[in-house]
């Protein structure tokens, strides 16, 4: 049977255009909230606790969140979450243009916000599960972290243009972001999810499930333990660069366009990934990411003053790792079976959170204790160590193509309709065993 191509998936352009516009509207608030307090309050700790509490939020609600999407009907929690946040930020709009703004409001909304993306994000990734074939779920992978990358950028960029047309109006643009998704994916169809635990089950119990199934998969925990010590190596790495750029004199306009071409290698990595993964083993595509970045790691201590420069090297860094991403993340989902899809998509997001969070507190004493070039070398040697397990690692040398992967779930016709799959001979046998 032909596929219809994944821009003609009705269901999945709604859903992936609704997102685009949200994170970038999410994006603008992001950037307008610390600026807002700060001028509220003319306190850089205020201004930094407010973004802390976002993040604490999606980490303290991570693993709720997943057994909720598992267990509470995914389009209406995406609902739910698109409608939360625009009347959370619409009540801060509202304050701002009547100059009624408090620190505790900010905090309050700053958790909301947290609270829907880690809602939002477990019920997302099971429903392009649902909705996509299996023979294009790869490139619907790829196309969701491109419009990650791309929302964020550009909400960025436009947020501090709002921001300087007045206080409130990168606000009002994200209640409009959100209030536009809300309509659009009130058309989204999505295949019936029914959930094998009662609404009454024990939650604890069900978060306990999915902690224990990504660690059983042995493929899932070997990639889990691979990207998160290397995410944390390159967190601390990518501190390091930027006080080492500031104490070589390097202007604070070229520290942020370095910052941003990580965002533009990402997006033309991602744009990429889906030719890649079908050309390259899974072996190779996750090892190439580790020994790019032991390679390329190190040249940073040579460059001296030229935040450009130290930009062009950024953008190959981040070139290869979406792919890596497409082929773990389409293996994930496929292998994970719906019922779980949900609590997978909230561990991996809770322990990417872990690692993103201690990473920079790392290399902020790393580059303190040990100066500059020093601080580099270590974070290098940090993931060349990484690098090596990877090579090495059997479960890794086996993984599997995700079209050698039998569903167990029925398969989404081109349409977004299910259609009868064989079951899962596997499903019987002991998990763990490599493919």
């Amino acid at each position: 049977m032909t596929l219809v191509p994944l821009s003609r998936n009705r269901n999945y352009t709604l859903l992936w255009g609704s997102q685009a516009l949200s994170v970038a509207g999410f994006s603008a608030s992001v950037i307008a909230l610390p600026l807002l307090v700060l001028a509220v309050t003319g306190s850089p700790a205020v201004s930094g606790l407010v973004l802390g509490v976002d993040a604490m939020a999606q980490l303290v609600a991570g693993l709720p969140a997943g057994a909720l999407a598992d267990r509470w009907n995914r389009k209406k929690i995406m609902l739910g979450c698109e409608a939360a946040q625009a009347v959370a930020v619409g009540s801060l709009a509202a304050a701002v243009w009547w100059d009624a703004v408090s620190t505790a409001h900010v905090v309050v909304v700053a958790a909301v916000m947290g609270v829907c993306r880690s809602l939002f994000g477990p019920a997302e990734g099971a429903t392009v599960a649902r909705i996509v074939p299996q023979a294009q779920l790869p490139t619907a992978v790829a196309m969701n972290s491109a419009r990650g990358a791309v929302g964020q950028l550009a909400g960025t960029a436009v947020g501090g243009f709002l921001y300087a047309l007045g206080r409130a109006v990168p606000f009002a643009f994200n209640v409009a972001t959100h209030l536009i998704s809300f309509v659009a994916l009130l058309f989204l169809r999505a295949p019936h999810h029914r959930a094998e635990v009662p609404s009454g089950g024990h939650l604890g119990r069900e978060m306990a499930e999915g902690l224990r199934w990504v660690w059983r998969e042995r493929h899932v925990r070997v990639t889990v333990l691979c990207a998160v010590s290397l995410n944390f190596f390159f967190s601390a790495y990518y501190i390091v660069i930027v006080v080492l750029a500031k104490d070589r004199g390097v202007p604070s306009g070229e520290i942020g366009v370095m910052a941003a071409m990580l965002g533009v290698g990402g997006v033309a990595g991602s744009l990429a990934a889906p030719y890649l993964q079908r050309r390259i083993s899974p072996y190779v595509s996750i090892m190439g990411v580790f020994w790019v970045l032991t390679a390329l790691t190190p040249l940073a201590v040579f460059i001296t003053g030229d935040g450009y420069l130290m930009g062009a090297l950024f953008v190959a860094m981040s070139l290869l790792p979406p792919t890596a991403n497409t082929t773990i993340g389409t293996y994930q989902l496929l292998l994970t079976p719906d019922r779980l899809r949900g609590r997978l998509t909230s561990v991996m997001g809770v322990i990417g959170g872990v690692s993103a969070a201690t990473g920079p507190a790392f290399g902020g004493l790393l580059v303190q204790a040990v100066p500059g070039p020093g601080a580099v070398v270590l974070c290098t040697a940090g993931i060349a160590a990484i690098t090596l397990v990877v090579t090495f690692s059997p479960t890794l040398r086996r993984f599997p193509r995700s079209e050698d992967i039998v569903l167990e779930r029925p398969e989404a016709a081109p349409a977004g309709r299910p259609s009868p799959a064989p079951a899962d001979p596997r499903r019987d046998e002991k998990r763990g065993n490599p493919t």
